[in-house]
């Protein structure tokens, strides 16, 4: 793939509205698979995207933390947010609370030493994007910690415990997949729950790795019939079919 293409790819702009809106990713799975009809629909920003954007900037994108705005009231409620949100002309701001919490959640996963050995180390490569043709399409993918032997992704989930099931929800499985394909190594997930701080390292087994490749399989059998060049059905004409039990 071409350095060129890459290196746009590096900007999450282009990664996300530019460029890259030319190739599939994983976040693409779920309404592939779900509902096609909102496939590639822009979906609004919220308060759990800025949190989830905040913890990754606070661990492996430091320069852009400076930049994040927030408000020190109580709740979204109150007269002053509200008059900020005018002021300022933006669909919500995170409260200073919040932002306290993403804080204490990102200090919590540095300051275990297994963790913060392998987030750090000197071989770690931070937001590195990629390319490449996975089951006949073109796929990208951002790693956020490329290492020599390993890709590490890091995740907050309501509860760890959990952690298995919700990781098949939000079709980590397929991420894991693409990016072992893309990359060429496997990848490894650093979670740590938001309402306890517990940490944990979750590693994907061959099963997970082979239901995220079904996953990817049946997402491209939706894309080609609907929406590559040469699809003959109309998008409108995508109805669910299923057998009651």
């Amino acid at each position: 793939m071409s350095k060129e293409i890459l290196t746009q790819l590096k900007d999450d702009d282009q990664y996300y509205h530019g460029i890259g809106k030319n190739y599939l990713s994983n976040s693409d799975i779920s309404a592939l698979l779900g509902n096609p009809k909102e496939f590639r629909l822009n979906r609004d920003d919220n308060v759990n995207f800025a949190k989830g954007r905040l913890f990754h900037h606070m661990l492996i994108e430091l320069n852009k933390v400076d930049g994040w705005t927030t408000i020190d009231v109580s709740s979204r409620n109150t007269k002053a947010y509200k008059e900020a949100l005018i002021e300022m002309d933006v669909p919500f701001l995170l409260l200073k609370k919040e932002y306290d919490e993403v804080e204490a959640l990102a200090q919590t996963m540095k300051s275990n030493i297994h963790l913060f050995e392998n987030i750090y180390a000197d071989d770690c490569r931070y937001e590195v994007p990629n390319l490449g043709e996975i089951q006949g399409c073109i796929w990208k993918g951002k790693a956020d910690i490329e290492r020599d032997d390993i890709l590490i992704d890091l995740k907050t989930t309501a509860d760890i415990k959990k952690f298995q099931w919700s990781a098949r929800s939000y079709n980590y499985d397929s991420q894991a997949y693409i990016y072992q394909q893309l990359f060429g190594k496997p990848l490894v997930f650093y979670v740590i729950d938001k309402t306890t701080s517990q940490l944990g390292v979750f590693e994907p087994s061959e099963d997970f790795i082979s239901r995220g490749q079904h996953k990817v399989s049946e997402a491209i059998k939706v894309y080609e019939r609907f929406f590559k060049e040469d699809s003959v059905e109309s998008i409108d004409d995508y109805y669910t079919h299923d057998i009651l039990l």
